[in-house]
């Protein structure tokens, strides 16, 4: 499979003035990363590692105080390798939402509340497609619409006056209209049940699907990356520690953190008590010394409260920043 977006060494900092003392939080601290046409590229971690801060810089949706500090977010359009942060604001605005797309953790941060659905599609449209109707816009949504099996009478309802399942679709559909080649997906099944949870992943897998797009996901429920994630990325401290094939880091999780995620998950007919990491995630003002983990691992050894761990191959497709896989 090809390349959509390849990020190269990313550091992306939110540098915040707290009375009058200049502070600095490593959300995203040196990270690689490669999204492959057609495939569901998960990322996992716990609230504050810097997932939804890695999926900004990657949908160029950077805004104070968050900064680029350094590194690469390439898009691989068919037609050439674009640099997405060399290129002017008006030229990143032209590729959003039509070659990559972004679905928020919710909805009504999308949704105009006094404008009916269908009048919020128009208005998306318009402002992407230069030169269609209004009439052309209205038949768009609702061919997109139709085609992802949602009821026609949605488009003439308010968003309040929709369930928080049925909106957060319609923003999935919003994304989606203009046929993104990567869809990029941020928590989208927060406050929603259990039932309404699978709905909305199934939502975006087949849209991913029909289209043969790429879609990144965030989400803190390992059960989902089980079973749609293709490739399996797990971020802790600003970094990713491992990344493999998901399969491969479900059967061999090498990171301890990687470890304790899994073995958080429940299992039919298991009624012990389920393990989840010791401790606290770190402070991203103040990381520690050597491995971030290292204060919660119970593996940890005088190594790994020096220096920081390199990646290390642990199998095809699967690697590991831990000092336990050196040897």
């Amino acid at each position: 499979m090809k390349k959509l977006i390849e990020v190269k060494k990313i550091k992306a900092y939110y540098v915040l003035d707290i009375f009058g003392k200049q502070r600095t939080v490593r959300a995203v601290d040196g990270v690689d990363l490669d999204v492959l046409e057609g495939s569901v590229h998960g990322i996992a971690g716990e609230s504050g590692c810097g997932k939804t801060t890695l999926l900004k810089v990657l949908f160029a949706a950077i805004e104070p105080p968050l900064r680029m500090i350094d590194g690469k977010v390439y898009y691989l359009n068919g037609t050439g390798t674009i640099d997405l942060y060399a290129i002017d604001e008006s030229e990143r605005k032209k590729l959003r939402w039509s070659f990559a797309s972004y679905v928020p953790q919710g909805s009504m941060s999308v949704l105009n509340p006094v404008l009916k659905i269908k009048d919020t599609f128009r208005d998306f449209i318009s402002s992407h497609l230069k030169g269609r109707s209004k009439i052309e816009a209205y038949e768009m949504a609702r061919e997109h619409i139709r085609d992802l099996g949602l009821p026609l009478k949605i488009l003439d309802a308010y968003p309040h006056q929709l369930s928080g399942g049925m909106r957060q679709r319609v923003t999935i559909a919003l994304a989606t209209v203009l046929k993104p080649k990567v869809i990029i997906a941020d928590e989208p099944t927060t406050a929603l049940d259990v039932v309404t949870q699978r709905g909305v992943i199934q939502l975006l897998k087949d849209i991913q699907s029909r289209q043969g797009s790429a879609l990144v996901l965030v989400t803190h429920d390992m059960g989902v990356h089980a079973n749609i994630s293709d490739m399996l990325s797990v971020m802790y401290a600003g970094k990713i520690i491992e990344e493999g094939r998901t399969e491969d880091l479900f059967e061999n999780p090498r990171h301890p953190y990687t470890q304790y995620l899994i073995k958080s998950l429940p299992r039919f007919g298991d009624r012990s008590k389920r393990e989840s990491p010791p401790g606290s995630p770190p402070s991203l003002f103040n990381l520690p010394t050597g491995c971030a983990f290292h204060p919660r691992c119970p593996f940890k050894m005088v190594k790994c409260e020096k220096e920081e761990p390199v990646i290390f191959n642990v199998g095809e497709s699967h690697k590991v920043a831990c000092w336990l896989a050196e040897g």
